[in-house]
């Protein structure tokens, strides 16, 4: 039976590439000149430091602009509030989104059996596994979840014969 698998997952060397560059071009820019701006990665997060909160605008566009040349999803990072550390400089924390969480998988599998579409939909963890007799009832659930979900980076994976 034909299947593929939707997920949510980043590209994490390129988004590794983006934040090289965004800390680079943030040191040779003249306005953050004597800064102490910068954006770090963890496993699952960025953190992006600066001198204000204007500065960490300007780090979080520069971030983004980074991360759409490369091709990686703006909407992988979910945005933390701003904290203030000692004195005037502010954090805040981009978390990573990696899989599809539980609501989003029930919304994906909700939108999947309301279309009457000859599929059937399950969550297995973080992702979704769409399982249909026919290749185009599968092909076209993809046209239709690229189509209604718009808030997730949907990527599609294992589609089998």
């Amino acid at each position: 039976m034909p299947t593929f698998d939707v997920v949510c997952k980043p590209n994490l060397v390129e988004l590794r590439n983006a934040v090289e560059q965004t800390n680079k071009e943030i040191g040779t820019r003249f306005d953050f000149k004597g800064s102490d701006a910068r954006v770090e990665q963890s496993e699952k997060e960025l953190t992006a430091y600066a001198d204000s909160d204007f500065q960490l605008n300007q780090v979080r566009d520069v971030l983004l602009n980074k991360m759409s040349k490369r091709n990686v999803d703006v909407r992988f990072l979910d945005q933390g509030k701003v904290e203030k550390i000692g004195g005037d400089k502010v954090k805040q924390v981009l978390t990573v989104r990696n899989g599809v969480q539980q609501d989003a998988a029930k919304k994906i599998v909700a939108l999947v059996k309301n279309s009457k579409l000859k599929v059937q939909a399950s969550i297995q963890g973080d992702t979704v596994r769409v399982q249909g007799a026919k290749r185009d009832d599968l092909q076209t659930t993809i046209a239709l979840l690229k189509k209604e979900v718009t808030d997730l980076p949907l990527g599609f994976e294992n589609f089998r014969e």
